[in-house]
């Protein structure tokens, strides 16, 4: 049931934090956001509030997947875990088992992860790309007025990625496989002590709010719990999330980036160490009520079947 109510837990999440994620991937990928809400503005302003959900059906039809494999993988790992080292799995674990766990987890979800967050990078940071693009420069020869009228300027071509799938499929025919993994390398590193730091920080939350002479806490308890384990998990990921979106968006047009570190040395040396906190109070802010729901709906759906089986 584990896997079940992951499920359940992701897809209301996902629900919730999508229009947040799309301005936290802009912020990220686009040096000309000075803040939050100039990139909102500036995203309702340009796409309205279809902008907001740009590249969600992938992830609506996945996150089902993924969030049912990572809650599914952090119990079963847990339970043998306890069952080596204890001698049954309901025995109460350490905070090293919970953290080993949780870190498993993370590395399972990015083989299904990878390609999805692939297709919505490059969905969500498409129209951005293509403006730069189409935008002349403000210097050398091209500035110098033409001589005579320019001819009639035909219609800008439409979106290079027309959906999810089709991104997908113009990926892996333009780029290969490798295309379709990009920035894997730091979604491994971030996915793992991120989902370390998400589970433990929700297990330790969890018990110092549980009433005395009771085994869980409350629904206010869950939901704070999974909040506050929320913001902790991004707090720890932001910096390498940043790295992974950027590697992700590069290939639209020229490639800037030869690798994770190459990616790193660039963005800091002409931005600055503060680069790789961009998002971070984005993160947080999403965070909090889409772990609250998360947790919430994942205990509900646990509870449940509990009762129905006893």
């Amino acid at each position: 049931m584990d896997f079940v109510a992951g499920a359940i837990g992701g897809v209301c999440g996902v629900a919730v934090g999508y229009p947040l994620d799309t301005v936290k991937v802009r912020i990220q990928t686009e040096p000309k956001y000075t803040g939050i809400w100039h990139c909102i503005r500036d995203t309702y302003r340009q796409e309205r509030v279809w902008g907001f959900y740009r590249g969600l059906s992938l992830p609506a039809c996945t996150v089902s997947l993924v969030s049912s494999v990572s809650f599914g993988t952090y119990r079963h790992c847990l339970a043998h875990i306890c069952r080596f080292r204890y001698g049954r799995t309901d025995a109460k674990p350490a905070k090293a088992d919970i953290t080993l766990s949780g870190f498993a987890s993370g590395l399972v979800r990015v083989f299904l992860t990878s390609p999805t967050e692939v297709a919505k990078v490059r969905l969500q940071t498409q129209t951005q790309t293509q403006m730069q693009q189409r935008r002349p420069s403000a210097s050398g020869p091209s500035a110098v007025p033409p001589p005579c009228p320019a001819p009639p300027v035909s219609l800008a071509p439409g979106p290079k990625y027309r959906g999810p799938l089709h991104c997908l499929a113009t990926v892996a025919r333009e780029e290969g496989l490798r295309g379709l993994y990009k920035g894997s390398s730091a979604l491994l590193l971030r996915d793992g002590h991120s989902f370390a730091t998400y589970f433990l920080s929700y297990a330790v939350l969890c018990e110092l709010l549980t009433p005395a002479g009771r085994s869980q806490p409350d629904v206010l308890g869950v939901l704070l719990a999974g909040g506050c384990a929320g913001v902790l998990a991004w707090a720890v990921a932001t910096p390498v999330d940043v790295i992974k979106s950027r590697l992700q968006a590069d290939g639209q047009g020229q490639r800037r980036y030869r690798g994770l570190v190459h990616c790193v040395v660039t963005s800091v040396r002409e931005e600055g160490p503060r680069v790789l906190f961009k998002g971070l109070s984005l993160n947080c802010c999403r965070a909090f009520p889409v772990n609250m729901v998360i947790f919430v709906a994942y205990e509900a759906v646990l509870r449940l079947t509990r009762g129905l089986l006893t």
